[in-house]
């Protein structure tokens, strides 16, 4: 099946589309401007979803998970990336910063306490999120998990995964004189910011298209060339997270003691039983350290939150929790 009928198998799953009923840009200081909107209804329940990446920026389609009667849903662009500026900037563009920028988020909207929807990227920054603000998370969603480990990085960008599909492997690896190989992230990293235009774009484009051709599982590894601006932003940003291991440090998202945070928060983790960018060990081990998680595991299904199964199953996730908000939401 080719991704445009996968995508339309996962719209007949969603709400509606909808426009926004608020949309700002909103200063969050570091010289960053970020695009923040609102759809649903205003008075619904508030459910902030954070994109993937680094760098993906959020689409209308992430709209469309939310009965729009009953949620209030918040995206926005993170630093860097879709209509935030600048444009793919890295200058003080930490998990941190991304931290202090959801709850600046926050506190601009007068919501008291949330829910936080991630998926891939979003999954992790959702749950470091949680962990550094577990008054403010009514409950956790999560899509896709990616905890931000070297075991991780290894499978995606060390060949793991690309002992499943060695063509494309050898188009992404090939772009590298065969002694950098050893180190993709290292070796990309030097030409995503060599401050050649060409040069960043024309790598961009295969970092971006090394990740895109396996999201699906739908794709069968057929995926079209992103556009210039997006692959830039989109590949410059995970580099630099991915370089800097999400910045963070001794706060590993397994941490028992940064586990005991969230221990007390509801959740669901819905995983695509073969998702070859984050393979599901990773939200198995989440789910077993995580008393009130619970793990959904779709079969046949990819990484993409196109995914049909993904996306029914998400859907049903968020009604169910509109039919008893009192159980999440004071």
């Amino acid at each position: 099946m080719d991704k445009v009928s996968g995508q339309k198998r996962a719209a007949a799953h969603l709400y509606p589309a909808i426009d926004p009923f608020d949309s700002r840009m909103l200063d969050v200081g570091d010289g960053h401007r970020l695009y923040v909107e609102q759809s649903g209804n205003p008075d619904g329940i508030p459910v902030v979803v954070l994109h993937g990446g680094p760098g993906g920026g959020c689409s209308p389609a992430m709209r469309r998970y939310f009965d729009p009667q009953k949620y209030r849903a918040i995206l926005f662009d993170q630093r860097g990336c879709g209509r935030s500026r600048p444009h793919a900037s890295v200058e003080d563009n930490t998990t941190w910063h991304l931290v202090a920028d959801i709850e600046r988020i926050r506190e601009e909207l007068g919501i008291d306490r949330w829910i936080v929807f991630g998926g891939s990227w979003g999954a992790t920054l959702a749950l470091v999120y949680g962990q550094e603000h577990p008054e403010r998370t009514a409950s956790l969603i999560l899509r896709g998990v990616f905890l931000m480990t070297q075991a991780e990085l290894d499978w995606f960008y060390g060949g793991g995964a690309g002992r499943f599909w060695p063509e494309l492997w050898e188009s992404f690896a090939g772009m590298v004189p065969e002694d950098e190989r050893g180190d993709l992230i290292a070796a990309y990293h030097q030409r995503l910011f060599s401050g050649d235009l060409v040069t960043e774009t024309r790598f961009a484009r295969a970092w971006a298209s090394w990740e895109n051709a396996l999201a699906s599982i739908d794709n069968d590894g057929v995926t079209g060339e992103s556009p210039a601006d997006y692959a830039r932003a989109f590949a410059r940003l995970e580099n630099h997270y991915f370089t800097n291991a999400g910045f963070l440090g001794d706060k590993a998202i397994l941490n028992p003691h940064r586990m005991a945070r969230i221990a007390r928060i509801p959740g669901v983790i819905v995983q695509g039983r073969y998702d070859m960018i984050c393979p599901p060990t990773s939200a198995w081990r989440l789910s077993r350290a995580w008393p009130k998680g619970r793990l959904k595991m779709v079969g046949k299904a990819g990484h993409a939150l196109s995914e049909p199964g993904i996306s029914s199953e998400l859907v049903r996730t968020m009604d169910l929790i509109a039919e008893r908000p009192e159980r999440i939401v004071e």
